[in-house]
């Protein structure tokens, strides 16, 4: 879907995403020579395989469950920030080491009816079709790591041949010791260009493997925003106090009305990614309005916007978000990842100590909107454990609670999504 051509600007955009599996398992992904770790890919070689392109079956179900995770991570006092790109991308990996109910569940959550062999193929397909161009940057990046103790764990060598054909996989093996955890937090540094600078606090002696994506967008505003585009004003936040804050004005040219909220695209650079946003009537709270957001709702209210010309104020922000998606990801239907007793993983490998199952899925954002551009990062942590045209003018000012997205434009699809309650 073209929303708009695109022209230059001087707008800098970051936004980074990490997600982190971990696994009773221990593949690394190397990526520089400070690393200590085997690589277990030196006789793993990516192998040339079929994609499919991302038809409306895929879009309906990745737009669902965007939405549908979105809703069960959101705060009733914070704000909030999630990538489901970037944790689909993780569980997609994960769930190649699944089987039976437990892959049955995750395909379930993932993609609907879409088997996993396929949403392997669509994710293969939509990753690669995602532009990175050089004023419109979006990188991708999955590695595994897991324990070196074979008389512990053992790897099937399938799951890693599949993460390394689907998703370039890179995968180590590493003694899961003090160096290792230095490893890990220096690749999350260096694949997230030093924005975020750890995943990992220690690595827990039950945990045998990590999985991470790291996802960065870096782009610039098609028009950048100048001085004199900047006031002052009052932003009401979601406990009804007053915040002094600034705003940024400019003419943009897509308007979104679905008749409980209001609001409006604002492109980047290349035609490739926007920024979306919607303020909810002043009768709708903003919980209610994403309580009723469905995935084709959002994917056809982009489709429907309307091109006119809309005076935008947006609000200068930065926060930072942390939620554990061990309740969502169960509540959206996947329960048995989770249990010791009930997960089965036996495609991932074998531990000699009991059950392979995940033992937590943390995810860490951050975001800056400000008149240069938006700077945002997300880490998302899984582990695994084993068992013992001027027409009529619009006017959308963002100063109360809101929704925001940053959206690709083929597909309307949502990379981040987030709602700002507080500024300050």
């Amino acid at each position: 879907m073209k929303i708009g051509n695109f022209s230059k600007g001087r707008t800098a955009t970051v936004l980074i995403f990490l997600f982190t599996v971990a696994v009773s398992l221990t593949a690394c992904n190397l990526f520089s020579s400070k690393i200590q770790a085997d690589d277990l890919m030196a006789d793993i070689s990516a192998d040339k395989v079929n994609g499919k392109q991302a038809d409306n079956h895929f879009i309906s179900s990745t737009a669902d469950f965007s939405i549908e995770l979105f809703k069960q991570t959101i705060s009733s006092e914070e704000n909030t920030l999630i990538s489901p790109l970037s944790v689909m991308i993780a569980l997609a990996m994960t769930a190649n080491g699944a089987d039976n109910q437990t892959l049955t569940q995750m395909e379930n959550v993932l993609g609907k009816d879409i088997l996993l062999e396929d949403l392997n193929e669509y994710l293969f397909t939509y990753i690669s079709s995602l532009p990175n161009e050089k004023k419109s940057k979006l990188t991708i990046v999955n590695s595994i790591w897991f324990r070196d103790d074979e008389g512990r764990l053992k790897v099937e060598k399938d799951f890693l041949q599949k993460n390394a054909d689907y998703y370039k996989a890179a995968a180590y093996k590493s003694a899961f010791d003090s160096q290792t955890l230095k490893d890990i937090n220096e690749w999350v540094k260096t694949n997230t260009d030093g924005m975020i600078d750890k995943i990992l606090d220690e690595i827990n002696v039950d945990a045998v493997m990590y999985l991470l994506n790291a996802i960065v967008f870096d782009a610039e505003w098609e028009t950048v925003y100048n001085k004199t585009d900047i006031h002052k004003g009052d932003f009401t936040a979601f406990d009804g106090s007053k915040q002094t804050v600034e705003f940024m004005n400019s003419k943009e040219h897509f308007y979104l009305d679905d008749g409980k909220a209001v609001g409006f695209i604002k492109p980047y650079v290349n035609d490739a990614y926007s920024f979306l946003a919607l303020l909810p009537n002043e009768d709708v709270p903003v919980e209610d309005y994403v309580a009723a957001l469905s995935g084709s709702r959002f994917t056809e209210m982009i489709k429907n916007a309307e091109r006119t010309t809309v005076t935008a104020d947006l609000p200068k922000f930065s926060y930072e978000y942390s939620v554990s998606m061990n309740d969502a990801l169960k509540n959206l239907g996947m329960p048995d990842a989770f249990s010791a007793k009930r997960a089965d993983f036996r495609r991932l490998g074998q531990s000699a100590r009991g059950n392979i199952f995940v033992y937590e899925v943390l995810h860490k954002t951050f975001i800056n909107v400000d008149e240069l551009g938006t700077k945002a990062g997300a880490v998302t942590k899984v582990e695994v454990h084993d068992e013992s045209a001027a027409l009529e003018m619009k006017y959308v000012r963002l100063d109360r609670p809101f929704i925001y997205s940053i959206i690709d434009n083929a597909t309307g699809l949502p990379l981040f999504i987030g709602i700002v309650k507080s500024i300050v």
